[in-house]
């Protein structure tokens, strides 16, 4: 049974979360159709653009995404501590830049003086507002309905483009964080599309490893590694990027068809860090988005997250305790 949005994604569980949307109709999202032969190449950077350009206006990061042929794949932090920090008028230009608002908005941002009834209205509006800017399924509303209404407006025609729900599934801890987000950007190279990460066009690692080649060190719009666990944290993801693109590089090659069942004997170290067997690893980014439901992470973590949403039984607990939950020590 389908169930409530509100009951698949809870920040105070976790932050992070997987989410993929697909198109309906046979015309492809982007690519080529077989069929006609009409090329659709462009809808990839529509995507792309409209991806991180909603980055920075909702209090939502993004860790990684690939734009596929009739789909696409997004990471996502939920950053309620950014949203927090926002005082009244960051939340109302904020959200003029998605939509015109109210009268009252658009009058408090040109500087009329508001009575405090009217203030006190508009405080209360600007809080549903703050909320929906860290609410992931108004980020992909955003984003699916823009472009829909562009592939309509292309294809001449009407009605649904994307399928009613988007997938989401919550990622519970780093082992998951790191083996979604390589599943993620390694996309390309299982549909052969690309034989490398750096040739992987429209997605986040190709992203990151071109700003490291001109000499930065993680690209703005993306949010950045910040490095092994430690005390203090910094805002961030729990890797090194040095390491990320490592293992991505490694697990890419193992993937190749030419080298099925090889295990290269020099392994990434973030594979011991995590506690995560390479074979393991190699399977979970060929089937991370198949095995795997609502709930991704080491079986206590699901255990516990199941508690949190009030949840009796989730599936994939099983493949959970396998792949993610550390060797127990004798």
């Amino acid at each position: 049974m389908t169930r409530p949005r509100k009951t698949l994604i809870c920040p105070e569980t976790t932050p992070y979360y997987h989410c993929v949307s697909r198109c309906v109709r046979r015309a492809f999202l982007c690519g080529r159709d077989e069929r006609t032969g009409q090329c659709f190449e462009h809808r990839r950077q529509w995507i792309e653009d409209r991806l991180l350009s909603l980055s920075r206006i909702f209090a939502l990061e993004i860790c990684a995404y690939a734009v596929m042929s009739n789909h696409y794949h997004v990471v996502l932090y939920v950053n309620s501590a950014q949203a927090a920090d926002w005082d009244l008028r960051e939340v109302v230009e904020r959200w003029h830049r998605l939509c015109k608002g109210s009268s009252l908005s658009r009058r408090f941002v040109r500087g009329d003086a508001l009575g405090s009834a009217e203030l006190a209205r508009l405080i209360e509006v600007a809080e549903s507002w703050r909320a929906r800017l860290t609410d992931i399924s108004w980020f992909m509303r955003y984003l699916n309905e823009s472009i829909a209404r562009e592939a309509n407006r292309e294809d001449r025609c009407t009605g649904r483009f994307w399928e009613g729900r988007f997938k989401s599934q919550a990622l519970l801890d780093e082992r998951a964080l790191a083996a979604c987000m390589a599943y993620v950007d390694l996309n390309p190279i299982r549909a052969r599309m690309a034989e490398t990460p750096e040739e992987s066009d429209h997605t986040s690692v190709q992203r990151r490893i071109a700003t490291v080649r001109d000499g930065g060190y993680q690209p703005d719009q993306l949010f950045p590694f910040a490095g092994n666990p430690r005390q203090p944290m910094p805002e961030g993801m729990p890797f090194r990027l040095s390491d990320y693109l490592e293992l991505v590089d490694w697990s890419g090659r193992c993937l190749r068809e030419d080298k099925r069942g090889a295990i290269d004997g020099k392994l990434p170290p973030i594979l011991e860090r995590l506690q995560i067997d390479p074979r393991h690893w190699l399977y979970l980014n060929r089937n991370f988005e198949s095995r795997f439901k609502s709930l991704v992470g080491s079986a206590h973590a699901v255990r516990q997250a199941c508690e949190q949403l009030g949840k009796r039984w989730v599936h994939g607990i099983r493949d959970c305790e396998r792949y993610f939950s550390p060797p127990s020590v004798t």
